[in-house]
Formats: C-alpha cells, sequence, structure tokens
C-alpha cells in the first residue's frame, strides 16, 4: 500500500511501506528523563491527579517533542486508569510504585465497563490539545494496557507481588479461579475497548496494547491470558467503529512473535529488547515491527550505543520497521544519548 507523501512517517510504515528512514518515538519519551518533565510534575498533587490534567498531561505529551523532535507523540496517561473506571481504588506510592484497593466484583465492573471512555474523557482532552499544537507531519499515539497487563494488577496489586516482577499472585489465580479470571478479562477488554475509541475520537492516529506483563507464561496461559483477549480486544475495538492502526506489544514473549503476528489483527508488533533480531525479521514478512533498542544501553551511550543502533538498522531498515526501544525509556538517561540516536538513524 502506497500513501500520500505528507502523511505521517509513522503511519506510513504501519501502511506496510518502507521508508527512507525508520520513524522514531520513544515508550515513555514523555517523563523523567526531561528536567522540564519533572519541573511541571511536581505541580500537581498525585500522579493520577497529573494524568487526569488535560492541560498538564498535553503540556507532558509535548514536551519530549519540543525538544528532540520524535515523528511521534504518545499521550501520558497510565495503564492503571482502568481500574479506576472499573471501580477499583488505584493510588501510587513514591518509591513504591501502584496500589490497588479491593478488586469489585465481576458483575460490579461489568455494569461500568461500556462507561470508561466517558469517565477517563480528560485523556481524550488531553489528546484534542495536543492534536491542535503538533506539526501535521508527527502522528499521535493514544495507548491502554493490555487486559492481562492491567488484570494482573486489579488482582494482584495490592499484594506487591508486581513491583518484584513475579505476578504471582495473578497466575496462581488464573490456576485456581478461572471463572474470576476470565470473567475479569472480559470486562478488561470490553471497557478497554470503550476507552480506546474514545481516544481515536478525540485525535489519536495509533492506538497502542501494551502488554507488559506477557513473559514466562507456558504455551496454554498465553493463548488464554494473551492472543485470545487481544484478538477479542482488537475486534470489539473494530465493532466500535474504529479504523486507526494498532500496534500489540506482547513484551517477553519472543518465542509467541510469530504467531501473535499472524493471529492478532493488529497492524504492527512491537518487539522487546531480549527479542533475536532474527526472529524480527520473521515476524516482518508478516507485518511491520516496532522495536527494541535496549534501555539500559541507551543510558550507557558511547560506541556501544552506535554499534547497537547500527545492527538494528542493518537487519530490519529494509522493511517496515519503527524505531523504539525495547522497554520504557530510564529516569536516568541523558538526554545528549537519545539524540545521540536520533542523529544516528537520521531523524535530527
Amino acid at each position: 500500500m502506497t500513501t500520500h507523501p505528507d502523511t505521517p512517517l509513522l503511519l506510513r510504515v504501519l501502511a506496510g511501506e518502507t521508508t527512507d528512514r525508520p520513524p522514531v518515538w520513544f515508550m515513555r519519551q514523555a517523563g523523567r528523563y526531561l528536567p522540564e518533565y519533572r519541573a511541571l510534575r511536581a505541580q500537581a498533587p498525585d500522579f493520577i491527579a497529573f494524568c487526569l490534567n488535560p492541560q498538564m498531561a498535553a503540556e507532558a505529551t509535548l514536551q519530549p517533542m519540543k525538544r528532540l523532535g520524535f515523528d511521534a507523540a504518545i499521550v501520558f496517561a497510565d495503564i492503571l486508569l482502568i481500574p479506576q473506571a472499573l471501580g477499583q481504588d488505584v493510588w501510587f506510592e513514591t518509591g513504591e510504585g501502584p496500589r490497588l484497593g479491593e478488586m469489585p466484583t465481576v458483575g460490579h465492573m461489568r455494569e461500568k465497563a461500556e462507561g470508561a471512555g466517558r469517565y477517563l474523557h480528560q485523556v481524550g482532552q488531553t489528546l484534542s490539545l495536543v492534536r491542535a499544537e503538533l506539526e501535521p507531519e508527527r502522528a499521535l499515539i493514544g495507548f491502554a494496557g493490555a487486559p492481562w497487563t492491567v488484570a494482573t494488577y486489579m488482582l494482584d496489586g495490592h499484594h506487591n507481588t508486581i513491583g518484584k516482577g513475579e505476578r504471582a499472585t495473578a497466575r496462581r489465580y488464573a490456576y485456581e479461579d478461572p471463572a474470576r479470571v476470565d470473567g475479569t478479562l472480559e470486562v478488561v477488554v470490553e471497557a478497554t475497548a470503550h476507552y480506546l475509541k474514545m481516544q481515536a475520537d478525540a485525535g489519536a492516529q495509533v492506538l497502542k496494547i501494551f502488554e507488559s506483563w506477557a513473559e514466562g507464561l507456558p504455551d496454554d496461559l498465553f493463548e488464554r491470558l494473551v492472543l485470545r483477549p487481544h484478538q477479542s480486544l482488537v475486534r470489539r475495538v473494530r465493532e466500535l467503529g474504529v479504523t486507526v492502526p494498532l500496534i500489540g506489544f506482547p513484551r517477553g514473549s519472543a518465542a509467541h512473535a510469530e504467531r501473535y503476528a499472524a493471529e492478532v489483527n493488529v497492524q504492527a508488533v512491537a518487539l522487546d529488547t531480549a527479542c533475536p533480531l532474527e526472529i524480527g525479521k520473521r515476524v516482518q514478512t508478516i507485518k511491520p515491527i516496532q522495536g527494541a533498542l535496549d534501555p539500559l544501553l541507551l543510558r550507557a551511550g558511547g560506541e556501544a550505543l552506535d554499534r547497537r543502533v547500527d545492527q538494528l538498522m542493518a537487519a530490519w531498515g529494509e522493511g517496515p520497521w519503527i524505531f523504539n526501544l525495547g522497554h520504557g525509556i530510564m529516569p536516568d538517561v541523558p538526554v545528549a544519548h537519545v539524540e545521540q540516536v536520533l542523529r544516528r538513524i537520521g531523524a535530527q
């Protein structure tokens, strides 16, 4: 498919084009590595209030665009807004990360699912404010957490095993109480679909599904907790009339990446840091890919960073590919290292 030459670079790649250089944006590009972000964040009473303040969230979204000129902006929000929309208390403790209260019953949450977009209307206002200021050649990305990742926090967050990377409680529930887990996933799919529709209506040109906790699952659980819910979410989003492209990010599941690309109707698959280059090439024969620079290498900088950028360019640059990290940018990354990458790929 050939798009109009004025189409944003990201949208051209998502349509299957191979471009002269890959479009580039970074996960968590609006964040703590920028001094202007830290100054802005200090003005908000808490993190949730910051996310739901359209003026502040729009400014945070635009900060890396003004300083660094990425090809796409991603709305400043958080994946844990959906549990709040479903009636679960969510808060962030300094130095400890997210905390969630007791999860409501599946029946109670089901009553709230259709209204998730309306409940989180401030995110739509943020998108509209950003789109009004963003140059037309730069794309605007909306996002949501994937059903399993959001459900792990809802089921497990108050036990604080999430922050340790264990997710043991949620996975145990998947075996011991499948009806509750599967019901939670169904509700999160419905709520997330309405939330993503609201974002598309507000100006998001791309929507990304963040499955942060896809790794370590055996085949049967990956199919049940990741593959099928992603299929259901994409199908429901399309039923609601959303036509913008979708990027799926099943982090930590390189062994399943080709199957995911073939069976989930997203327009691109984001690959994580540990995904081998050869697997990325194989996925790229199915649909466009995104990724997968190591955030720790971005922090380290130097010649090693240049070498890896060159390796990625050589491996994936002959096909449709979006340059990104394999996970979010770290708070202590020097801005100069981000500029080094942008220069290396010809984006500055």
